[in-house]
């Protein structure tokens, strides 16, 4: 590969960039469009809410109270953890986003009429879930009150004073639990897939409608130094388009960015690397800058804003559509920005989300690759 040759490709490429008013009109006003209009405009509801115990006691009225979490169609017990540290590794590393803790004092100071301080943590990466999700604990443990003030009535008298069961409500992560906190991380991963696929699916498109095709083909300047040649300039635009995106969500918006920078930059490269190769792929294949600005728009806007956590919590999806969302990009993207944005995540606890990015953009780079032939059909 001639270094010289892909960098002449790639000034080429800025300069059609230049004399396309078009695309620098995506390039610029797309990303402030999205952004403004996601990050005021949408809104989720939520409801299965993952949730893991701690119970403390482990006695039988502990557990005749869990029933009630169990029980209720808005929670969904995962699973029960013996160590405070677990849960809260459980709650840091996305696998519930509500852990509930039951004190060793619970039965005692239920039967002595005392009041019994239950823990609910929340994490606020999802804000709505955690809204709701404590709305929700408030509503099964004052249900769950009811019955044990009944119940101590009975046995101690009409006059008597019964217990009381407080919530300790306690939302990590987005503490104010704005929706504007997981909406804008969202947005910068749905920008990045609807342009960065859009930009690069009229790179050969464009050189089949405009006939120099054949000048490019009668040129000594290998596939792949075409391909790199083409795509660098994109990827230069899609970083800085990128962190525009960035710098509006905490500036404008006021998301905190808790997490290292080194782990952003790393992987939106992945990501981008993974939308210029499809739509590198689609541009190739299409021949016709309408027909892959077309094909660009459906293959990554609607899977992307669907399938990949953004509108709707993928554990609440149907069993086969969530299997069907490890072939979304970006789910693994939308995961890796909500975690380094609000949790400060490192990359080694992300080390699922980088795999399956990294195996994406290995896959769409090679088969981008090898699908453009220096040759007229």
């Amino acid at each position: 590969m001639n270094l010289n040759r892909m960098l002449a490709l790639a000034g080429k490429e800025i300069i059609q960039i230049k004399r396309d008013t078009r695309s620098i009109a995506i390039v610029v006003a797309m990303p402030l469009i999205m952004m403004l209009a996601f990050g005021y405009g949408v809104s989720f509801d939520t409801k299965h809410i993952p949730v893991y115990i701690f119970d403390m006691e482990g006695s039988r009225q502990s557990q005749d109270f869990l029933k009630r979490f169990q029980a209720s169609r808005y929670f969904r017990i995962v699973r029960t953890v013996g160590t405070y540290r677990e849960l809260v590794y459980a709650i840091d590393g996305g696998q519930c986003q509500i852990g509930i803790v039951i004190p060793p004092d619970f039965s005692l100071k239920l039967q002595s009429g005392e009041t019994v301080s239950i823990q609910a943590l929340a994490d606020g990466t999802d804000s709505n879930s955690a809204t709701l999700g404590m709305y929700y604990s408030q509503a099964v443990v004052q249900s769950y009150l009811r019955q044990v003030q009944v119940q101590w009535r009975q046995r101690q008298g009409q006059g008597t004073v019964p217990p009381v069961i407080s919530v300790d409500s306690r939302t990590w992560f987005n503490e104010s639990l704005e929706s504007m906190a997981t909406i804008v991380p969202g947005v910068v991963a749905l920008v990045m897939a609807v342009v960065g696929t859009f930009l690069t699916s009229m790179t050969i498109a464009r050189e089949w409608e405009r006939g120099t095709m054949e000048q490019l083909i009668s040129t000594p300047v290998t596939s792949m130094e075409i391909m790199l040649g083409k795509l660098t300039p994109y990827l230069v635009i899609g970083l800085f388009d990128t962190c525009i995106c960035a710098a509006m969500g905490v500036w404008w918006f006021g998301v905190a960015f808790r997490g290292y920078v080194g782990v952003f930059v790393l992987s939106s490269v992945l990501f981008l690397t993974v939308v210029l190769s499809m739509g590198y792929f689609i541009s190739v294949i299409a021949k016709s800058q309408l027909a892959a600005s077309q094909i660009s728009l459906i293959a990554t806007f609607l899977p992307s804003f669907l399938l990949s956590g953004f509108m709707y919590p993928i554990d609440q999806m149907p069993a086969i559509i969530q299997v069907i969302t490890h072939l979304i990009p970006a789910r693994y993207y939308m995961a890796i920005l909500r975690n380094v944005f609000l949790k400060g995540t490192s990359l080694i606890s992300m080390w699922r989300d980088f795999l399956g990015l990294t195996l994406f953009a290995l896959f769409l780079a090679i088969v981008a690759s090898l699908v453009f032939k220096k040759r007229l059909d």
